[in-house]
């Protein structure tokens, strides 16, 4: 009972607002003290020098920080403006722009909440000013926001890949086509609705000529599309691991702030503190979630946990079913940090015994916190819009938005459970 009794505990806490790291290391130490002794805890300096000396972790505080550079600076801006000129002569046009910068941030920074308020800080005074309908325009921010889960160098790609000891890189290229199909059932879905029904999303006023809205979106749009191509493609190519390129990434955000005039030091300064926080707060959490693994692996409770889906009828496709199910479910009260340092090490035996390609099982984790990012009444994109949208905006009137694109989302989830020898790269 020492397994249930520490998640049940953990749960509750963090239901009650507690901090998550500091609720994991205190639950997991009144826990295993208890019932496992205090010289359990003899080996926790050697598991938090071994999580100091992962190289794979090193790319999480850079991509933040190539992230953060392209939100302050300005450079988030600049695209949305010129892809929404671009495409503003057509019906959902301002829409479709607030997807393609959405999968450019994504492929930027893997972070989905500066994605989401940078866009509704953005994004959503135009759409609004434009007559746009308001759970359209709310559905497609959250929508495109959320897009960071699931395309790469995705934050949740890289702390999964560390959590099931698979390549980062590997990941990476597996999530590729699920992010690419995710953005082309969006953009499908908006060029329909325009012309189904072109009042919800009509089309704005373009002062510039076609050649001036061209070369100014080669000036806002190429340069940070080269660092994307750089970035991956350093990955995928095998140049660079994905620490090594999430470097090349936070330098080449700098210089591109430069090159469009934007960088100083005290933004710099800015960017640093902001960077230093997230990652504290990630590199937190992860030890306090390690002794949580601890005390429950000691515990014998995984164990438990594997004999009980390894004797269920149905095999793998069971335990994929309910896993899935117990993810989404969680997803919509704990950050998927805390899900995939609590529930994937729970799970992960089990994916081992049944022979599931861990790659595979990666993939559909991350399409399924992505679903539980977008959906009522929980959902964080959710929230992180709310935040900044303006106070009138109803809650109801984004839970309305995102339904349409939850559906894509799970169209596209079993598309992948179907199909995954076709769909993963």
């Amino acid at each position: 009972m020492t397994g249930l009794v520490l998640f049940v505990v953990a749960l509750f806490c963090l239901f009650l607002g507690y901090s998550v790291a500091f609720t994991f290391a205190g639950v997991s130490l009144i826990v295993g003290v208890a019932v496992l002794g205090v010289d359990l805890f003899a080996f926790m300096p050697y598991r938090i020098m071994s999580i100091m000396k992962n190289t794979i972790l090193m790319a999480v505080p850079m991509f933040i920080f190539m992230g953060i550079v392209l939100q302050k600076t300005g450079l988030a801006e600049r695209l949305l403006e010129s892809s929404a000129k671009l495409f503003g002569g057509i019906s959902g046009g301002v829409a479709i722009s607030t997807i393609i910068v959405g999968t450019l941030l994504a492929a930027s920074t893997g972070v989905v909440g500066a994605s989401v308020v940078a866009m509704g800080v953005i994004s959503l005074p135009v759409m609004l000013k434009n007559n746009y309908h308001q759970p359209t325009a709310a559905g497609v921010i959250c929508a495109s926001g959320t897009l960071g889960q699931i395309i790469p160098p995705s934050i949740i790609l890289i702390i999964l890949g560390d959590v099931m000891g698979v390549p980062v890189g590997d990941l990476f290229q597996a999530a590729v086509i699920p992010g690419m199909l995710l953005v082309i059932f969006y953009t499908l879905y908006i060029l329909v609705l325009g012309q189904i029904k072109p009042d919800l999303m009509p089309p704005i006023e373009v002062t510039e000529s076609k050649r001036e809205l061209m070369v100014q979106a080669l000036k806002d749009i190429v340069p940070p599309l080269v660092l994307i191509l750089v970035v991956l493609g350093s990955i995928f190519s095998g140049v660079a691991t994905p620490t090594e390129s999430s470097a090349i990434g936070a330098v080449g955000a700098i210089m591109l702030s430069m090159f469009y005039g934007t960088f100083s030091l005290s933004k710099l300064h800015e960017i640093s503190k902001e960077t230093v926080k997230v990652t504290s707060m990630v590199f937190a959490v992860l030890i306090g979630a390690t002794a949580f693994a601890m005390v429950f692996s000691y515990s014998g409770s995984e164990y438990i946990i594997e004999d009980f889906f390894l004797d269920m009828s149905g095999g793998k496709w069971t335990f994929i079913i309910i896993a899935m199910l117990a993810i989404l479910l969680l997803g919509f009260f704990i950050d998927f940090i805390e899900i995939a340092f609590l529930v994937v090490p729970i799970l992960l035996p089990v994916a081992i015994a049944l022979d599931i390609n861990l790659v595979w099982f990666a993939i559909l984790i991350s399409m399924n916190l992505q679903t539980s990012f977008l959906t009522p009444p929980f959902g964080f994109s959710l929230f992180y819009l709310k935040g900044v949208a303006p106070k009138w905006m109803k809650t109801t009137t984004i839970y309305k938005g995102v339904i349409p694109f939850v559906i894509m989302q799970i169209i596209v989830l079993l598309l992948i459970l179907s199909f995954p020898e076709h769909l993963i790269m």
